[in-house]
Formats: structure tokens, C-alpha cells, sequence
């Protein structure tokens, strides 16, 4: 046992404690971070104008605050990347962290100097909430690789802007460091078919005990180390025992990935946002995430039934109930009040409260992490349609293919036409490049080849009638979703 992996057990078991301690009251421990949230702002520019100084309780914090996206906050926003302090949240942030928009293209979430904690002390506790709860720690003394976009930070007003996972590799503990692979000149490679080349170089020959990333960029890691190698990753990493995961659905690639490993690893699932680090898995034996209810965040939940309503239900954490859908709604140390991430959870477990993720508010795709919705595709629709007149379309969907028969996966976009365009090539070629225009993650996935450009799949006369009549929703409201993260709908349409 090295000294690493003998430390981390009594740093475990203390991390273990001060959980517990929140554990038993988390209604007090969020009821805090209201008030400790509401005061430390209370003289910023929000703060001012939502009466944060007359703010007594939960009730008149609902009255004084609304629910909000990025787009209702972003003048705020604007204000802040501008360079005003003391606007969302006292000083500057510390970081810009850039993040796909909806109709603005590119999202800037601010991290603060105090909210940077809940990132990076989140993702420690996890790990330790494992080696704590089975024993297990000799993985902290070999190699360690968490794949991730660019550390490579710009400035804006002379705050440091980038991708959350690019940030979060500044602030990797200094005594996991030097275990740490890939190099960081080699992190720093854009094109994602180059950079996971090199890492195979720099980390086929090592001893790898901890591998974590987003599951399809794993796998394509592993498919390369299996064409390479001709062996399975136990026999190429025979220490490789622990896998870390996030960002996206694991169900639909964890057949292969483990296939691809050829042995069953533990997996710990994380939640983190660029908004905040939401829940992780503290538990090899509980379904779901631990909520992190003591780390700067004052959540709220609105039953996702009446998330369009005009004055939805807002709930605190001792108002929940098991197995309901709930948007989540965050407001933290960084500056995000009454902020809609997007998100829908199911609580699977009160005492904790453990959670799962259990959709989006809107319909979407993300199965790589580009987060692409539904006016986006709308929108690259709309702008393709103005260069092609000819063409006239009845209606469309898009879904991930994930597993093509050959080449890189991609966006099939399933269209039935009215008029179909002269050349069908240059048509989808505009689309793919209107995507990568609307959506900054599409464009990393495109640009770093881990995405091909969009399909379009001219679909039959009829097809989606057919399809609405084949599962009993033809006429009235209803309609094929723009966009599924799965391909249910897809499939379906395909074979009609």
C-alpha cells in the first residue's frame, strides 16, 4: 500500500463524518444556505433589485425572486462579462464558464471564488465517499486519466473563460497530479482524433486504475486501444478497476463499454454542471446520487408537471416526494438565483436524498454532451430552408446514432419531404454547418472528429402520419418531438 492510498482512508472516514453531520438535518442545512446566500448578496446589483435586504424566509424569497433561465438572467450576465463587479454575486467571478445557449448561441455561467469549492471538493468526496464505504484505495498510488476538453483558458474582461472540464483540470489536487495522465500539452489538442492517439501513447504502457470521462469518448478510447493492441483493456490494464462517469445516459453504451473492458469495474456517477456540482454517487449498494445540500447551493423543485404554468409550485427540500418529476432549480454561491438548469430528477431515496436524472425539461439531445435542443434544430432548419427555396418539407426529427455500422457516429435527421432539395449533399452540408453556427458543443464534437456531419434521411410520403396512427396519437396536439435523445421514434420512422 503507498502512501497515497494509505492516507486516503482517515481523510475518507472524516469526509465521511462531516457528511453524516449534514445528513441529519437537511432542511436546517439548506434553510442556512438561503439565508447565508440572500445576505452575502445582499448589496449586489440582484440583490438590490430583488429586496434581498427584506428577505426573511422561504415564502418571501418565492414572492421576491423568480424562476428564471439563462435568458432571463442575461442581462445580468452581460453586465458581469463586461467586467461590473458586485453584479449576480459580490466581487467578479472568478471564471466565465462557457456553456451551449439556446437562442444565444453561447452561455456564460460565472464561478465564483467561493463557489469553485463545491466543483472541485465535490468530485474529491466522491471518490473518497467509495474508498470509505468498500475499502478499496490502492488505485490513488497508480495512474489516473480523466478525459476532458481543453484546459487552454481565454479571458473576457480579464476573467478567465472556458469549458467547466478544462477549469476543473487547473484545480486537480496537487498530490493526484503527478499521477495524473494525459500530459497536459497533449489535454491541450483540439482535434479529438489526435489528441486520443497521443493519450494511447502516453498511457498504453502505464499502470491505469482510474479512467474517467464522458461513457462515448471512453469508449472510443478503448475501441482505439482494441484495434491497437488486439487486446481487451483488462489485459492491456490489468489494474484498471474504477470507472468514473458523467455528462450523459450511461445506460445505452454500458453493455459495450464493459464488453470492451471484458471484466465487470466499479463506476461511480457524477452530476456536475457548469451552474454547480449537483449530486454523486455515494454508494456502491443505493440506487442514485447523493443531493449535495451542504455546498453552496439552495435548491428548489418544481413539480416538472407545472413547470410551464404561470405560477408553477416551488417546493424546498422538505417538501419533496419520492418517484415524482421535479425540474430542478438551483441558487448558489456563484450567483445564479432561481435558475432553471433544464433538468428533471426523480428522488429515489428521502433519508438521504438520493436522486437519478431522469430527463430534460424540453425534449433534446445529448448523447455525446452537445446539449443540442430543440430551437436549435428549428432554427438550423429555418436558415437552411432561406438558402434552398425549392425545398419544402412536411416535418422532422432528429436522433443520435450512436453505433453506425461504420465510420463516426452522427445526427440522423429524419425529414419528409414536400419538395425535396436539387442536391441533396449541398442541402445537408448547410444544415451541418448552421448546427455548428447555433450550438458551440456540436461544433467541438464536429471540429475534434467524434462526431461526423449530420444525415439527412429523406423519409416516405406519409411517414409521420403513419407513425402518429401507429401509436394512437394522429390529430388533436399531438406531435413527433423535434428531437429525441434515444431512437424510439427514429427506428420506427425508419422502417415505415
Amino acid at each position: 500500500m503507498g502512501i497515497k492510498s494509505f492516507l486516503s482512508k482517515p481523510l475518507a472516514a472524516y469526509f465521511a463524518n462531516q457528511t453524516k453531520k449534514w445528513l441529519k438535518d437537511p432542511v436546517g442545512r439548506q434553510e442556512a444556505w438561503m439565508h447565508k446566500l440572500v445576505k452575502t448578496a445582499e448589496n449586489t446589483a440582484f440583490g438590490k433589485d430583488h429586496g434581498f435586504a427584506n428577505i426573511k424566509n422561504y415564502e418571501d424569497y418565492k414572492r421576491a425572486v423568480p424562476v428564471r433561465d439563462y435568458e432571463d438572467l442575461k442581462p445580468y450576465v452581460e453586465r458581469m462579462v463586461k467586467g461590473e463587479p458586485d453584479v449576480l454575486w459580490v466581487k467578479k467571478p472568478l471564471y466565465l464558464a462557457k456553456t451551449s445557449g439556446t437562442t444565444s448561441g453561447v452561455k456564460y455561467i460565472p464561478i465564483s471564488k467561493d463557489s469553485i469549492h463545491n466543483h472541485i471538493n465535490a468530485a474529491r468526496n466522491a471518490i473518497l465517499a467509495y474508498v470509505h464505504e468498500t475499502g478499496k484505495s490502492d488505485f490513488l498510488d497508480k495512474k489516473l486519466i480523466f478525459l476532458s476538453g481543453s484546459p487552454e483558458l481565454d479571458k473576457k474582461a480579464g476573467i478567465l473563460t472556458g469549458r467547466l472540464s478544462g477549469i476543473s483540470n487547473h484545480h486537480v489536487p496537487a498530490y493526484l497530479r503527478k499521477n495524473q495522465v494525459p500530459s497536459y500539452e497533449t489535454n491541450c489538442i483540439e482535434d479529438w482524433e489526435t489528441k486520443l492517439d497521443k493519450i494511447i501513447d502516453e498511457t498504453i504502457d502505464e499502470p491505469m486504475s482510474l479512467i474517467s470521462g464522458i461513457p462515448p469518448w471512453v469508449q472510443m478510447y478503448f475501441d482505439k486501444i482494441e484495434a491497437r493492441t488486439g487486446k481487451k483493456i483488462k489485459d492491456v490494464f490489468p489494474d484498471f478497476d474504477l470507472f468514473i462517469y458523467g455528462g450523459v445516459n450511461f445506460e445505452p453504451y454500458k453493455a459495450k463499454l464493459f464488453e470492451s473492458i471484458g471484466k465487470k469495474v466499479d463506476s461511480i456517477e457524477l452530476y456536475p454542471a457548469s451552474e454547480g456540482f449537483i449530486a454523486y454517487q455515494d454508494s456502491q449498494k443505493e440506487e442514485g446520487m447523493l443531493l449535495l445540500l451542504d455546498a453552496g447551493i439552495f435548491f428548489e423543485f418544481i413539480p416538472a408537471d407545472e413547470y410551464f404554468d404561470e405560477n408553477p409550485t416551488r417546493l424546498h427540500i422538505g417538501q419533496v416526494e419520492m418517484g415524482k418529476n421535479y425540474a430542478l432549480i438551483i441558487n448558489s454561491n456563484a450567483g445564479l438565483w432561481g435558475y432553471s438548469i433544464g433538468d428533471t430528477i426523480k428522488f429515489v431515496s428521502l433519508a438521504p436524498h438520493r436522486i437519478v436524472v431522469s430527463g430534460r425539461i424540453k425534449h433534446f439531445i445529448s448523447a455525446f454532451g452537445e446539449h443540442v435542443i430543440g430551437e436549435e434544430v428549428e432554427k438550423a432548419m429555418k436558415h437552411t430552408l432561406a438558402k434552398h427555396q425549392e425545398v419544402e418539407i412536411v416535418e422532422f426529427t432528429v436522433a443520435p446514432m450512436v453505433t453506425p455500422e461504420t465510420g463516426l457516429p452522427y445526427h440522423e435527421w429524419l425529414v419528409e419531404f414536400a419538395n425535396p432539395p436539387f442536391n441533396l449533399e449541398e442541402f445537408s452540408k448547410d444544415l451541418d454547418e448552421e448546427m455548428v453556427k447555433l450550438n458551440v458543443y456540436y461544433e467541438d464534437l464536429i471540429v475534434g472528429n467524434i462526431l461526423r456531419p449530420l444525415v439527412v434521411n429523406p423519409l416516405a410520403p406519409h411517414a409521420f402520419i403513419d407513425y402518429m396512427k401507429s401509436i394512437g396519437k394522429l390529430g388533436g396536439q399531438n406531435k413527433v418531438p423535434r428531437l429525441s435523445n434515444d431512437r424510439q421514434i427514429a427506428d420506427k420512422l425508419a422502417s415505415l
